[in-house]
């Protein structure tokens, strides 16, 4: 069973703050973390290569610093990892950023399963893993909190719905987005994290030339979809206590809803 993992270096959204000039992401000096659900991916993965053995390949695409996901996913006992990084891919949307990573796992010897997590933290977009599976031509499962197994060629999960949850038998190759619910994410291994840190490290760095890539197929120039400016919405609160008997204050509170369109 040979799984790609994909994982993204976000900021920690409990430091993150907005510049109030410009209304941009102050990301310098913040720290950086694996996005949380991604971190979900790689112990799934890990897990269902120790049942069933192969391979854990992670890919991350992002400045060079990101290199520090990757080794923490290999502390956690993946084999081998892959940076994407160049100066190129900035600014690009979840289109561009899918084609990438997709141009990317196509380049692999062979893959059986692909996982990333449901979403990222800095994003909240959900479209990365759907896109990479559409750009690669395969199936692809959601909202998966549970893998029961293999069959038939096939991969046997539970998703989550908002009526509870579907079995899927999703055909493979396939990519699965996963939730926080799936397990619960071993700490990296002392060992295996400093081994994943030094120089001979499997962990190869791609650019745009490696993966035949020009330059208006990926970053800002690829990107369908352009961010202007980001900003926190401004908030206003205004108290009002009602006053007299229950059955009044019940009426009055409901006519004040419907006005509002509340209810």
């Amino acid at each position: 069973m040979n799984i790609a993992v994909l994982v993204k270096q976000v900021p920690n959204t409990t430091e993150v703050k907005l510049d109030p000039k410009t209304g941009n992401l102050i990301r310098e000096g913040i720290e950086t973390i694996m996005n949380p659900d991604d971190r979900h991916a790689v112990e799934a993965a890990v897990t269902l290569k120790e049942a069933s053995g192969g391979k854990v390949t992670v890919v991350s695409m992002g400045p060079p610093q990101a290199v520090d996901v990757i080794s923490e996913a290999m502390g956690m006992g993946a084999d081998e990892g892959i940076l994407l990084t160049d100066r190129l891919f900035a600014g690009a949307d979840t289109w561009a950023t899918s084609s990438t990573l997709g141009k990317a796992i196509g380049k692999l010897d062979a893959y059986d399963l692909i996982l990333c997590g449901r979403q990222a933290i800095d994003g909240d977009t959900a479209q990365i893993g759907p896109q990479v599976a559409e750009y690669l031509g395969i199936p692809h499962t959601s909202y998966v909190f549970q893998v029961e197994g293999f069959q038939n060629g096939s991969v046997l999960v539970k998703r989550r719905t908002d009526e509870g949850f579907e079995r899927v038998a999703c055909r493979l190759p396939a990519l699965l987005t996963v939730m926080g619910e799936m397990n619960a994410p071993r700490y990296p291994a002392v060992g295996r994290l400093i081994d994943a840190c030094r120089e001979k490290a499997p962990i190869r760095v791609w650019n745009a030339a490696d993966l035949g890539l020009k330059a208006e197929d990926v970053g800002f120039e690829g990107s369908l979809t352009h961010v202007i400016r980001t900003f926190a919405p401004k908030s206003r609160r205004r108290t009002e206590m009602l006053a007299g008997d229950p059955k009044t204050v019940v009426a009055d509170l409901l006519g004040k809803l419907r006005g509002s369109r509340l209810i």
